[in-house]
């Protein structure tokens, strides 16, 4: 019988259990190749982590071989950029940590095994989750398309090759963020984890919003749950204040980082941005836009916003009666 690295589909594995905490990460602006990339700053002194899973473009040959697409259309699923436009964090005392994969190969905001039985010439572990509906659309861990809805793969896929790209990608990934989490919260009695996302500026066909035109930023809090909604309060009043028009939840909630990190009664808070591509971006080209310094320099305002607030005045957690 298999049984699953994780205890469920919704759970990181224990640090304890995955030995060294930042394995297959760098640290760093300068450093070299590797699934991805933690830039910290000289000291942190801030309880913020931000975190950009979708703008790695690292895509391995034998990926662009197996696809039906070309590298352009590849890069439709890709938060392109993202990494760039909050890379003030560090020069504020948080930390960044950015994927150098791309999402198109395997995704890290999704559950460890949301994986689809039709996508693979043998079976999948009893232990994979193929029935959510991420993988109903064909946006699981390893996706079937992307954003467009265009299909990837130009065959169906080994379950080895999705079990190992989710070793040596997803849990490194994972393991630095978890230990960049608790690390901030040991240090200050809490910590705010910010998930830096862009989204297409229309609605695609497996979206909620088919064809409809975008705010420019979505915040998801898992309406509420994720996140004292002081802080998304505090986010959406600034964006309105810089002339932004802000939605909240819809047509993104909050994904599997947001969910699984944010747990405000033990004084951690997840709280997802996601930015619309056209302000900063050709979405046709995906190449930086005219627009791109004013949103960096905004979002740097944002990000100036979280490092001031009064942590410790407010109950970020709950206290025991």
């Amino acid at each position: 019988m298999d049984s699953a690295p994780a205890l469920g589909t919704d759970t990181v594995p224990d640090l304890a259990a995955n030995s060294g905490a930042n394995s297959g990460a760098n640290s760093g602006a300068n450093s070299g190749a590797s699934t991805h990339e933690v830039i910290a700053p000289e000291r942190q002194t801030v309880p913020l982590v931000f975190a950009s899973p979708h703008s790695g473009s690292d895509y391995p040959a034998e990926f662009i071989a197996a696809s039906r697409l070309d590298p352009v259309s590849l890069r439709r699923s890709e938060d392109s950029f993202v990494d760039e436009l909050f890379g003030a964090a560090p020069r504020h005392g948080a930390p960044l940590i950015r994927a150098l994969f791309p999402r198109a190969y395997v995704d890290p905001n999704r559950e460890p095994f949301e994986l689809d039985q039709s996508m693979f010439e043998d079976r999948l572990p009893a232990y994979a989750n193929t029935g959510s509906p991420r993988v109903a659309v064909g946006l699981g861990t390893i996706a079937r398309v992307v954003a467009n809805g265009a299909d990837i793969y130009r065959g169906k896929l080994l379950a080895a090759e999705a079990l190992t790209r989710i070793r040596r990608h997803y849990w490194p990934y994972h393991r630095s963020l978890q230990a960049l989490v608790e690390q901030t919260r040991n240090a200050f009695g809490c910590c705010l984890l910010v998930d830096c996302h862009s989204m297409p500026s229309v609605g695609g066909p497996m979206d909620r919003d088919p064809g409809r035109n975008r705010m420019d930023f979505v915040l998801g809090d898992c309406h509420g749950t994720a996140c004292d909604p002081a802080i998304t309060d505090a986010v959406e009043r600034l964006l309105r204040n810089l002339g932004y028009r802000v939605a909240r939840n819809a047509p993104y909630s909050g994904g599997f980082v947001t969910r699984h990190y944010g747990k405000p009664k033990t004084g951690t808070h997840g709280l997802q941005i996601e930015i619309n591509r056209y302000l900063y971006m050709d979405e046709t080209r995906i190449a930086r836009g005219p627009g791109m310094s004013r949103l960096a320099q905004d979002l740097q305002s944002v990000i100036a916003m979280l490092a001031s607030l009064n942590w410790t005045g407010l109950n970020w957690a709950e206290t025991p009666a």
